[in-house]
């Protein structure tokens, strides 16, 4: 008796060539999880449709909204950087896929994320994809052993050019689908608007200041600036102006030169690490503090029982708080936390 497979399917490529992979070797069924009303089950429904699988729609719009909604603009107002497509993953696509593929009789859930899944042991290993272009394990490295350990990842040893080939090869509904770009609920990009639309805020204006606390002018309100940002400030200083820090209970946004944006030290909170329970002894990783980054070589210790410290050997440029950082040993996933 094959094992029972549950795949998460977006309605892209990478979901339903997913399917496909699996299956041979599983008995596969799909799920949508619909977290807002823009989202359209369509083409997964018709997907599923065409290969004869079982499909299957949660609505979990009031946990999307009340675990990574809420939150990321309760973090943004409080003058960090969220990433909520992490949030996302280990709060509520993992956790209900898990809950959905128990009551369907479902060994594993499956996603079309670019990575990979060892079992060694009593620990279940994230590893990176076999091309780095494409490796997804950044927003991975939040899950835990539980929600690993049930985890399938059929492309990790895919280019994104192979996976669309085999799409048109079965002549798939979404072979020639755009990939998804930014925050799936801010399609535009325009967090700011967004936010001031959800919440009904104005978000007064403030100062402008110096590292020194100077006053160097007006901003907007604190949503519309982020760390490392220099477009949009309009302050005519003579020189290229960063935003380099915000204060969110003084309504004050710090800009200053690009040097001020380079630091060595990173403070970590909310971490996750996935060979090991504990870091012993400090230890060399690769480490990067944003998805588009390329890592760079660091050294972690462990502070406290939900504390790290990321020592980077180089400074490195707009470590933003509330974005996570992510560290690496070879391949092997290490772990991550987010940043304070």
């Amino acid at each position: 008796m094959k094992p029972r497979c549950m795949v998460a399917l977006s309605g892209g490529v990478d979901s339903a060539v997913t399917v496909l992979s699996l299956m041979g070797e599983y008995d596969v069924m799909g799920m949508t999880l619909k977290l807002h009303p823009e989202f359209d089950p369509g083409p997964a429904e018709r997907l599923c449709a065409s290969l004869g699988v079982p499909f299957r729609m949660m609505e979990r719009e009031k946990e999307f909204m009340d675990r990574v909604i809420n939150p990321f603009v309760d973090t943004y107002k409080a003058g960090k950087t969220p990433n909520p497509c992490i949030t996302c993953n280990r709060r509520v696509k993992l956790p209900f896929l898990l809950e959905a593929a128990e009551d369907a009789g479902c060994d594993y859930v499956a996603t079309g994320h670019y990575g990979k899944i060892e079992r060694t042991g009593s620990r279940t290993l994230l590893k990176k994809a076999l091309y780095p272009e494409k490796d997804q394990t950044y927003m991975l490295s939040v899950l835990t052993q539980e929600q690993l350990s049930r985890l399938l990842l059929p492309l990790g040893d895919y280019t994104k050019p192979q996976v669309r080939e085999i799409a048109a090869e079965h002549k798939l509904e979404s072979a020639k689908a755009a990939d998804s770009q930014d925050i799936c609920f801010i399609p535009d990009g325009d967090y700011a608007g967004y936010i001031r639309s959800l919440t009904g805020e104005s978000f007064p204006a403030g100062d402008f200041v110096d590292p020194n606390g100077k006053i160097l002018g007006r901003h907007t309100g604190i949503v519309d600036y982020t760390i490392g940002q220099r477009r949009g400030l309009g302050l005519p200083l003579g020189y290229h102006a960063y935003v380099v820090d915000k204060n969110a209970e003084r309504n004050e946004v710090t800009v200053g030169t690009n040097d001020l944006l380079f630091k060595t030290r990173v403070e970590l909170c909310h971490i996750n690490l996935i060979p090991f329970e504990r870091l012993d002894a400090p230890m060399r990783v690769m480490a990067k503090t944003r998805y588009s980054q390329k890592e760079s070589p660091a050294i972690l210790h462990q502070v406290g029982e939900d504390e790290l410290l990321l020592e980077f050997d180089q400074p490195q440029r707009a470590i933003t708080p509330g974005q996570t950082a992510v560290f690496y040993d070879g391949d092997l996933v290490v772990g991550s936390g987010e940043i304070i």
